[in-house]
């Protein structure tokens, strides 16, 4: 072939990539500026330690959103890691046929809308205790986080050299040391890259909310109690007719997408400060 021609389809299929790649970001880029202007201008000292206020009433805040968010997402955190972690951990050392059972489990709760899971953690949860909760919040959140923490232990565990297990063995170190003290550690950066991916995801979904935690316009801190969230109060004041809602949730969504970014940056340095080479 003509180098000069094969030259010139090296730099055609470059040049395509690239168009694609502009094409497919681009929305982001206009999602992302259309929530910046309208959604700055609201954040304030007021927007974040306050109250919101009654319908159609301007100012007020998000905090009980904001403590709320949080509280169900520590639930979600304290259900699904351990779990997830332990479910990683016997894929990757068992072969047998309840552990091909579970990835099949694993990847059909990954696939389930997340409408679906709300449904399901109202009729687990919510039905028995009669009555929404930031419980019922955090479970829900935790069955879409579970999968994630699951399978990025999985997969990080796989990369780890047999060769390190076998030397703990050798040194006289038990099963359980083995797992806990050498090979947990050695896979740290991608585990805890898997966590933070996943509570990336759950942090701004709504279905979930509206069939467990419902909301809650005052702040509370039991557990066992309706609580709100930043993705629920963006849904519910979107849909109003106030203008003063509007602008509220514009700044919610601002802080949701902030908060968002700010992990994602933490997932690429916590990669990068405890990557392990082999």
């Amino acid at each position: 072939m003509n180098p000069r021609k094969k030259i010139f389809k090296d730099n055609l299929f470059k040049f395509i990539i690239m168009i694609f790649s502009f094409v497919s970001v681009t929305p982001l880029f206009f999602i992302l500026f259309q929530i910046v202007r309208n959604g700055i201008s609201s954040i304030s000292i007021n927007f974040i330690l306050k109250l919101p206020k009654g319908p159609g009433e301007s100012g007020g805040g998000i905090l009980n959103s904001i403590i709320g968010t949080f509280i169900i997402i520590t639930i979600a955190i304290i259900i699904s890691v351990p779990i997830g972690i332990s479910a990683g951990i016997y894929l990757n050392e068992y072969k047998n046929r309840f552990a091909e059972l579970l990835k099949v489990i694993v990847n059909v709760l990954q696939g389930l809308p997340s409408i679906l899971i709300g449904i399901i953690a109202y009729l687990w949860v919510v039905k028995p205790m009669r009555g929404f909760s930031a419980l019922s919040g955090g479970i829900a959140l935790a069955l879409m986080m579970l999968p994630m923490v699951i399978k990025s232990t999985e997969e990080t565990l796989k990369l780890i050299p047999h060769s390190l297990k076998e030397a703990s063995y050798a040194l006289g170190v038990s099963y359980k040391d083995t797992i806990l003290k050498v090979i947990l550690p050695s896979g740290f950066s991608g585990i805890a890259s898997g966590i933070f991916i996943g509570i990336a995801r759950i942090t701004g979904e709504t279905a979930p909310l509206l069939f467990s935690a419902f909301g809650n316009p005052f702040v509370n801190l039991n557990p066992f109690k309706p609580v709100d969230a930043i993705p629920l109060l963006i849904f519910n004041y979107a849909m109003s007719p106030y203008e003063s809602w509007h602008k509220i949730a514009w700044g919610a969504s601002f802080l949701l997408v902030a908060g968002v970014l700010i992990l994602n940056i933490i997932i690429k340095m916590a990669g990068e400060k405890w990557k392990v080479k082999f």
